[in-house]
């Protein structure tokens, strides 16, 4: 095992798969010379060169529409989004056509491409640049939509998302690329899509995070049971579609209590359509009712201390837990 951070992991597992299949290549803004506005590309232009690894012109739609028509001929391109609020530009190519091709080509045309870059807030980059986006993409069938919150976990998710012949919405947490963990040295370490982890084992109470609140929710686990002696469980479903319901479902059967975390708002989001799947497949085993943590109905605001007040937080996830536990 090697410790490194989120963003060294994803550049291994971009070089590996570069080396392993020549039709893989990468686009995207900055992603090139500059090394990527991130970081994750860094080296990657100077080892492959300027057909592996290519830089855009500002114009989201057109190089997502490059992408999907290279995918149907059978490249696997990876497409960068400097943020995926970007993305908003590109959403006909990524809705309309990369998720829906394999349909309306009647199966003769798979869309083998992944959409990735980070998602959520970041430090102080205000409202147009904050957004969580994984509920709006995982409304349209065809996309598949995987949020790592590890080193581990976005090395393997990726390469297994650049692998799948489905397009792939690999979504990343700008704040977090810094974050160190350890990660199996293996070249052909893969996670398959649509398996849940669980972080944490529990007994008490169950919390399903994903991305951003993950570390919140092991936090915030370790706060409980030091000072309550309450067992948590933390779920992260790593994929949110395909999601992985036996998991979460197993784990609030054992624990009888659920909180749920989540960067995005709660209107409309994954945490409702889990909630939504705990009451239809656990109504009978759960103690309390369903806890939900989410960023505050508003856009983001630029003030730091306003915008650590709209985001979920330890303390945030600690309350709820207490909540569902009556304690």
């Amino acid at each position: 095992m090697a410790e490194m951070t989120i963003r060294d992991a994803l550049n291994a597992a971009l070089r590996e798969e570069l080396i392993r299949d020549e039709n893989v290549f990468i686009m995207g803004e900055e992603v090139a010379e500059y090394d990527g506005a991130y970081k994750v590309t860094r080296g990657l232009w100077k080892e492959f060169g300027d057909k592996r690894v290519v830089d855009s012109p500002i114009t989201e739609l057109g190089f997502a529409a490059l992408g999907v028509g290279a995918a149907m001929a059978g490249l696997r391109p990876v497409i960068e989004f400097m943020t995926f609020n970007f993305s908003i530009l590109a959403a006909d190519q990524i809705i309309n056509h990369a998720a829906k091709m394999l349909y309306m080509s009647g199966g003769q045309f798979n869309v083998p491409i992944v959409f990735r870059g980070p998602n959520g807030s970041a430090f102080q980059v205000s409202s147009q640049h904050s957004q969580a986006l994984e509920a709006f993409y995982a409304n349209f069938p065809g996309l598949k939509v995987v949020m790592p919150s590890t080193a581990a976990d976005a090395k393997g998710l990726l390469k297994s998302s650049i692998r799948d012949n489905n397009p792939v919405v690999f979504l990343e947490q700008e704040t977090m690329y810094g974050m160190k963990s350890e990660v199996p040295e293996d070249e052909d370490f893969l996670i398959p899509l649509g398996v849940a982890d669980v972080k944490r084992e529990g007994s008490d109470c169950t919390i399903v995070a994903r991305s951003f609140t993950v570390p919140q929710a092991l936090k915030a686990a370790e706060i409980i049971k030091s000072e309550y002696d309450v067992s948590v469980e933390v779920v992260d479903p790593r994929t949110i579609k395909p999601l992985d319901i036996d998991t979460i479902t197993a784990s609030v059967k054992k624990t009888n209590r659920l909180v749920i975390a989540e960067e995005s708002h709660s209107f409309a989001s994954v945490g409702a359509e889990i909630s939504h799947q705990v009451m239809e497949n656990a109504f009978d085993y759960l103690d309390a009712p369903i806890k939900r943590i989410s960023t505050v109905e508003a856009p983001m605001p630029y003030a730091r201390n306003l915008e650590v007040a709209a985001l979920p937080s330890v303390e945030k996830i600690v309350a709820a837990v207490k909540e569902v536990c009556y304690l």
